[in-house]
């Protein structure tokens, strides 16, 4: 019959919390009270600098993203470029070839551009595409959406909340290898004087 792991205490939190020797037990030593006020402190210290943290480097991502979008929203605007002739090839990095068209359009100034534009389904003489511009009225690409700024904050929080956490895990990490060593040196000396204490014990 299978046992339960929360009836007999094995359920992962209860493991993990052993494992980090935060459970109450009456049989811990003196060394394993220090390493579970310590595990508690290292615990304290990251609820305490995470937060302020995270939220520093949210919002500073968060104010760097709305500048980029304010000023490429002054920068850019969408025009409607017809296309003047097809039929046209370019290239995009090292390895793909993709068919273009010739088209024109009017820059911010009011003078006619006229340039190559990937190809769409349809498209021929005369056709028309709206396309985004910068202020000296070559193409470019849209401004950047609200969405990548949000997105790009919720990163800088987390890469801040790792950046907090990593180095105190590690130095938790550092304190239970030493903490272990002097438990083993305590376990070894509790046995060598056991054995010691046998053999005096013992019938001459």
């Amino acid at each position: 019959m299978r046992r339960s792991g929360a009836r007999y205490g094995c359920s992962p939190t209860r493991r993990l919390w052993r494992r980090l020797g935060l459970e109450r037990n009456e049989l811990r030593r003196r060394i394993d009270r220090v390493q579970r006020l310590s595990a508690l402190g290292l615990l304290g210290l990251f609820l305490l600098v995470t937060p302020p943290a995270a939220a520093w480097c949210a919002n500073w991502s968060y104010d760097s993203g709305m500048r980029a979008e304010r000023a490429e929203q002054a920068e850019r605007r969408q025009v409607r470029a017809t296309v003047v002739s097809t039929g046209g090839v370019g290239t995009t990095g090292d390895r793909y070839v993709h068919e273009t068209v010739q088209a024109r359009w009017t820059g911010p100034d009011g003078r006619a551009h006229t340039g190559s534009l990937p190809s769409w389904k349809g498209a021929k003489t005369g056709a028309t595409k709206l396309v985004w511009i910068d202020d000296k009225g070559a193409i470019t690409i849209r401004p950047r959406p609200h969405s990548r700024t949000v997105t790009d904050a919720a990163y800088a929080a987390f890469a801040a909340t790792t950046a907090v956490g990593i180095p105190i895990l590690a130095a938790y990490g550092l304190l239970r290898r030493r903490f272990d060593r002097v438990r083993y040196a305590q376990w070894e000396a509790a046995w060598t004087r056991m054995d010691t204490d046998a053999g005096h014990n013992r019938p001459h």
